[in-house]
């Protein structure tokens, strides 16, 4: 079977909606750029308040890393709790702990109130231990959040086996807390949400210029343009354009995945048999899922655009081999790559270049909560004003230096780890 270059989320998600372009000039409160999770988050939360809102996106809601995403609904952040606290201080630390410890509920509550269809799964992820350092990693991230009164749990020996499908894992962190979706349809849902509650939603109108006129903000596009109070940019890793700062603030990174065809025997149902979602401790991770219709989902840092399809084939017959080995020989049916806005710090940045105008960055691959929560973060925050709302203060923006090179030298370090992979020097 030749493997297809297609998102599978796209294709299980035929009900995506599709806006008309902005002709015109439109004149609303808040402008929000950019219809991914954050965007259309801020666009619900907004609207609940009584806003009103006009969404720009260049391509469709879900383009960018949304719609491309894991799809794991992770509590956190990648960095451990008491990391972001010494980082952040403990006041700062601590509220963006809580705030997005609480995420996946945030996310579990908008797709039951708007009745967002999206193969949403509750029973939580598995943080797999590859090695004994791992493992260290994953005691202590077990203890931090314990005392944070989290819900998390060590497994190890057969209940680890059991939990995982495989026995090369020695111990897994379970996060009751969190789950699964399909993110593109969540997307999608957060879209038909904004538009039932007024919202005026515009595809395939990249933003071309962004100035401020006496108190309003004039966003422009191609062929309209909308006036707004406020505006939010939420374009993240697929901002476009010179019209704002907001790009040179990250540096792009990527993340491929790879999907089989179903997989209903007695055997692949060993695999992540919970329901959960999962990733290792590898430093070039592996995320390992299942969707609803059986498929074994795998996936890692790097540009998948820019390695041929027999590569991305014998990368994912070895990661599956290693873990799953009872598996018949799996046919790999598509592959898809998503970008990602990457920080040196790992930690995102929230932004009020001026009045009336917030954007954010830096999401490093955790957009399904933190997008959530941030999008609503700043809708509380333009409406009432009240910074506490915000999970962190806002930062001034600082153009990173040698932002192509960063992307350059992390892709040829990913590359080479998975060519190692393939010739069965690493795993």
């Amino acid at each position: 079977m030749p493997l297809r270059e297609e998102c599978l989320w796209e294709i299980l998600t035929p009900q995506r909606p599709d806006n008309t372009s902005l002709k015109g000039e439109v004149t609303v409160d808040v402008c929000v750029v950019g219809a991914g999770f954050t965007g259309l988050s801020a666009a619900v939360h907004l609207l609940e308040q009584g806003r009103r809102v006009a969404v720009l996106e260049a391509h469709r809601a879900g383009h960018g890393g949304s719609g491309r995403n894991v799809g794991l609904v992770n509590a956190g952040m990648w960095i451990p709790p008491d990391d972001i606290e010494a980082g952040f201080g403990e006041a700062v630390g601590s509220q963006l702990n809580r705030m997005l410890g609480a995420a996946p509920a945030l996310v579990f509550s908008l797709v039951d109130k708007y009745d967002i269809d999206c193969q949403l799964r509750r029973e939580g992820t598995l943080h797999m231990a590859h090695n004994a350092r791992g493992e260290a990693d994953l005691r202590s991230r077990e203890a931090q959040w314990k005392r944070r009164g989290a819900p998390v749990e060590l497994l190890t020996g057969q209940a680890c086996a059991e939990a995982t499908g495989t026995d090369k894992i020695a111990a897994a962190l379970l996060d009751r807390r969190a789950g699964t979706l399909n993110p593109m349809a969540y997307t999608s849902g957060l879209a038909a949400a904004a538009k039932k509650l007024g919202g005026q939603l515009f595809d395939h109108s990249p933003v071309t210029r962004l100035e401020r006129q006496g108190q309003r903000w004039l966003v422009q596009t191609a062929q309209g343009s909308v006036l707004a109070e406020q505006v939010v940019i939420a374009s993240n890793a697929y901002t476009e354009g010179d019209w704002t700062e907001l790009r040179r603030n990250f540096f792009p990174g990527y993340y491929y995945q790879v999907a089989s065809v179903p997989l209903t025997d007695a055997a692949a149902r060993r695999i992540l048999p919970g329901g959960q979602g999962s990733w290792d401790t590898r430093q070039v991770l592996s995320s390992i899922r299942r969707d609803k219709e059986g498929r074994l989902l795998l996936g890692s840092l790097g540009n998948g655009n820019r390695k041929p399809t027999w590569f991305l084939k014998a990368w994912a017959d070895r990661v599956q081999q290693h873990y799953f080995p009872y598996l018949k020989p799996v046919e790999w049916e598509c592959t898809w790559t998503g970008c990602i806005a990457f920080t040196p710090d790992h930690l995102m940045r929230l932004f009020e270049p001026a009045p009336g105008l917030v954007a954010v960055t830096g999401y490093n691959g955790r957009g399904v909560t933190t997008g959530t929560v941030v999008g609503k973060a700043f809708a509380d925050y333009l409406c009432h004003g009240d910074a506490k709302a915000l999970p962190i203060p806002f930062a001034p923006m600082q153009p990173l230096a040698g932002v192509g090179l960063r992307s350059c030298l992390y892709e040829a370090g990913f590359s080479l780890y998975h060519a190692g992979q393939c010739l069965r020097i690493v795993i």
